[in-house]
C-alpha cells in the first residue's frame, strides 16, 4: 500500500482529523503552488541580512549560546541517542540555543509551538520552563503514514512531560483548544504547516497573544514569503538567522 493511501485510510479512522484532510485535498489539487508563493523573493531578502545563531542570541538577548551545550551536554547526548534509536524517520534538531534563550530572556511562564516530531525544540524549551514551574503547550498532527504517534516527542525525558500539554491536531484544530487554557505567551516556535496559508493563519492568529516582550520564532522561512510579508504588514522588525542551510525569523514584540 502507497503512503498517499495509507496516510488517507488513517485519516478515514479519525473523524476528529477530518477538516485537515479536506484542507489538504484541496492544498494538493486547486492550491498547489500556493505553498511556495514568494520563495525566491524571500530567500534573496533572507539571505541579505541573515546572521548566525551565535550573534543573533547575543544581540537580540545578550547571552552567550556556549552556555547551553555545556549545562546539558549529558541531556543531549542521551537526546541524540534516542533519536538514533528511533525506528522511524522524523524532523530533526533546529536552533536549539535560539528556541532556549528566548525562553531564558523572557522568564518565560507559557510557551506555545507548532510542529513537535522527535521533541528537539520541546526539549530546549522544556530545559527552560522547569527552572519556573512553566507551560509549554505543543501542537502537532498525528504521524500517520507512518504509524509513529507513540514516538512524537521521544527525545524529551520523562522528568520534563509534567511541564508539557501536547494537543494531536492540525493547527486550526489544537490552537483553539490552547487558547481555552491560556491566553498569552511569553515565546513562540512555529515549525508546522509550511503552506503561505498555514502560515499566515497561525501567524495572525498567535501574534496578538503574545505579551509585549515576548519573542516569535519560526523556522523555514525561506519556504515562501508568508513570513516577510507578515513583517512588513505589521511593521516588523526582525532577524533572520542562518542554519543549516535555511532560514529562521526571529523578533522581539514591542
Amino acid at each position: 500500500m502507497s503512503t498517499v493511501l495509507k496516510t488517507f485510510v488513517a485519516y478515514l479512522k479519525r473523524p476528529a482529523l477530518y477538516p485537515e484532510l479536506g484542507r489538504k485535498i484541496i492544498k494538493n489539487t486547486i492550491s498547489r503552488r500556493s505553498p511556495f508563493r514568494g520563495k525566491a523573493k524571500t530567500n534573496a531578502w533572507a539571505a541579505s541580512i541573515a546572521v548566525s545563531q551565535k550573534l543573533a542570541v547575543s544581540w537580540l538577548f545578550s547571552m552567550d549560546t556556549d552556555h547551553f551545550r555545556n549545562t546539558y551536554a549529558d541531556i543531549l547526548e542521551k537526546a541524540i541517542a534516542k533519536e538514533a534509536q528511533c525506528p522511524i524517520t522524523m524532523g530533526g534538531a533546529g536552533a536549539l540555543e535560539l528556541i532556549y534563550y528566548a525562553c531564558e530572556y523572557t522568564k518565560a511562564q507559557n510557551v506555545l509551538e507548532t510542529g513537535v516530531a522527535y521533541g528537539w525544540s520541546s526539549l530546549a524549551i522544556l530545559l527552560s520552563l522547569q527552572k519556573r514551574n512553566g507551560t509549554l503547550y505543543s501542537s502537532d498532527m498525528p504521524y500517520l503514514a507512518q504509524d509513529g504517534d507513540r514516538y512524537v516527542g521521544y527525545v524529551v525525558p520523562e522528568n520534563l512531560k509534567k511541564y508539557w500539554k501536547l494537543f494531536r491536531f492540525a493547527d486550526r484544530e489544537s490552537l483553539p483548544k490552547i487558547f481555552k487554557k491560556v491566553s498569552s505567551f511569553d515565546v513562540f516556535h512555529y515549525d508546522s504547516d509550511k503552506s503561505y496559508h498555514g502560515r499566515m493563519w497561525a501567524y495572525h492568529q498567535i501574534y496578538k497573544r503574545l505579551k509585549p516582550g515576548a519573542v516569535f520564532i519560526s523556522d523555514d522561512i525561506g519556504d515562501n514569503s508568508a513570513y516577510q510579508d507578515f513583517c512588513r504588514k505589521k511593521n516588523i522588525r526582525t532577524s533572520v538567522v542562518e542554519y543549516s542551510g535555511k532560514y529562521i525569523g526571529v523578533f522581539i514584540k514591542e
